[in-house]
Parts: structure tokens; C-alpha cells; sequence
């Protein structure tokens, strides 16, 4: 087992430019914000094809969604898991909310991260929570989600 987290990148698509070191920053951030010590993440960057079949393997919905994560292992400060995001889905989105699709892309790593380490997004208020826990860490890369007005 690993003394520190590590995170592990993918990009397995040509939609969007990514940046590997700012997607790992957001992730460490995250696990040792909410109190991982150790461990081993995934992230993989898709397709909309690619994600519609993981989702209709694993979780037997047959369509394309933003992020998917599954936690691998949990003990106590130790996390091994995946997140795997939509790129087409970032591209689409972020067209439509008019901010960068990298910025959305990364909205969609920091969501998976944050369902890693225990949030939840299914009722209203563990949405808010979990919203409020976004607006945190995508803050601390300058970032305001543009879907912050209609939050309110």
C-alpha cells in the first residue's frame, strides 16, 4: 500500500484538451481535504460510447452520462478507486453554459472524486452538500461554475 495517494490518468479521447497536472492537483486535493491518507485513483478521460457502455455494464442504464466512480476499497484512510468522465459530454455541457469544456471536464473529476469519498447527490440537501464541497475545491483553481446562479 502506498504511504500517499496516487492518481493515475487516462486519456482515452480527442475531444477535449486536458491537463494532467491540474486533474491530479484537484483529485489529491480533495482526497487529503476530506481525510485520505492513502490509496489509489483512477481517471479516465472517454468518449460518450465508451461511457454509455460503462454505464450499461455496471449500473444497466443504456445512455451516455458526465462521470461515473466506482470506490474499489475503502479502510479507513485508504481509497482505491475510478473515475471515469465523459469528454463529449464536457464538450456539449460547456457549450451550453458557456465556460471552457476542460473547466467543465474538471467540474466532472472533482464530482467523481468527491462520490469517491463519501458525498452523495440524491436528495436535496446532500446535492447542496455536495455542490457546496464543488464550489469549494474548483475554487482553489479560480474557478466559478457557471450553473452557480441557478444553484440558488
Amino acid at each position: 500500500m502506498n504511504d500517499q495517494p496516487t492518481v493515475e490518468i487516462a486519456n482515452d479521447q480527442t475531444t477535449c484538451a486536458i491537463d494532467e497536472p491540474v486533474i491530479r492537483k484537484a483529485v489529491l486535493d480533495i482526497l487529503a481535504g476530506e481525510g485520505v491518507t492513502s490509496g489509489q485513483i483512477s481517471v479516465a478521460i472517454v468518449d460518450d460510447a465508451t461511457i454509455r457502455e460503462v454505464n450499461r455494464r455496471h449500473l444497466q442504464h443504456d445512455y451516455a452520462t458526465d462521470v461515473i466512480s466506482f470506490v474499489l476499497d475503502r479502510e479507513g484512510g485508504c481509497l482505491d478507486g475510478e473515475v471515469i468522465v465523459s469528454a463529449d459530454t464536457a464538450r456539449a455541457v460547456a457549450a451550453d453554459l458557456a465556460w471552457p469544456a476542460e473547466d467543465e471536464l474538471l467540474m466532472y473529476v472533482v464530482h467523481g472524486t468527491l462520490h469517491l469519498v463519501g458525498y452523495d447527490d440524491r436528495t436535496d440537501s446532500d446535492r447542496e452538500e455536495m455542490r457546496s464541497r464543488e464550489r469549494h475545491y474548483l475554487a482553489g483553481f479560480g474557478l466559478v461554475p457557471p450553473w452557480e446562479d441557478f444553484d440558488q
